[in-house]
C-alpha cells in the first residue's frame, strides 16, 4: 500500500531524537533500528570506524493518522554536511516501479538527482532528488513489479 512519510536527517543523534519522539507520540518503532554497520561495505570505500558503525542508518516511528517519521544519522564523517533545510526529505513509498519512475522523472525535471533509481541491498527500488524548488524527495518501491 502506498504511503507518504517524513524523513529526517540528524547530525549523529537520531537515536536520541527518535527515543524522544517515541515518548511523545507513544507506540513502537516499525522494526529494529538499523545501523550503518549493518550495510554491506561500499566498493572502494574505506571501512567504517567503530563509532560510525553504531550510527543509525534507518529508523521509523508511526505517529498520527498513519503518518510515519523516518530518520538517519547524516554526519560529516559519512560525507554529509547537515545544515538547516537539508535535514528533511519527503519519502514516497510507491506501489509499482512504473509509478516510481514516473514520479521520479517528473519531480527531477529542472532539479538535481542525488541518487538515481536503482535496486538497493534492502530489496527496494530507491532514488533521491532535489526538485527545482529545493524540496528533497526520496522514492522507495518495495514491489518487484
Amino acid at each position: 500500500m502506498a504511503r507518504v512519510s517524513t524523513y529526517l536527517n540528524f547530525p549523529g543523534n537520531t537515536e536520541e531524537a527518535f527515543e524522544f519522539y517515541r515518548r511523545v507520540f507513544g507506540g513502537e518503532f516499525n522494526g529494529p533500528i538499523h545501523r550503518m554497520g549493518d550495510a554491506p561495505a561500499a566498493p572502494g570505500q574505506p571501512p567504517l570506524s567503530k563509532a560510525d558503525k553504531r550510527l543509525v542508518m534507518h529508523v521509523e516511528l508511526p505517529i498520527l493518522a498513519g503518518h510515519v517519521l523516518m530518520g538517519t544519522d547524516a554526519t560529516e564523517s559519512m560525507g554529509f554536511q547537515l545544515v538547516a533545510g537539508n535535514n528533511l526529505h519527503i519519502n514516497l513509498e510507491t506501489d509499482t516501479r512504473e509509478q516510481t519512475e514516473r514520479l521520479f522523472q517528473a519531480l527531477a525535471a529542472g532539479g538535481s538527482v542525488q541518487m538515481p533509481l536503482q535496486d538497493m541491498f534492502w530489496g527496494a527500488y530507491f532514488g533521491s532528488l532535489r526538485d527545482r524548488f529545493g524540496v528533497q524527495w526520496m522514492l522507495n518501491c518495495a514491489s518487484k513489479d
